[in-house]
């Protein structure tokens, strides 16, 4: 189920939110809420990747090694 949430910015934050709305031929509250869900998304990768790496980094390299394989272009 959606949520609604209001958030309060400057007048110049709101003008860049608009003009890129319009940039994507979005409504500025569409844009906004795809923004938020992105850097979410972002976020829980990241976050998800940084906790693969402090768990199985070493056993990673150690099997697959740290560099490229190959220096084919």
């Amino acid at each position: 189920m959606a949520k609604e949430i209001r958030i309060k910015v400057d007048d110049e934050t709101y003008e860049e939110l608009q003009r890129r709305a319009a940039d994507g031929h979005e409504d500025p509250d569409q844009y906004a809420s795809r923004r938020l869900t992105d850097d979410l998304a972002r976020t829980r990768f990241l976050e998800g990747a940084r906790a693969f790496v402090e768990e199985h980094g070493q056993a990673f390299a150690e099997r697959f090694g740290t560099g490229p394989s190959s220096h084919a272009a």
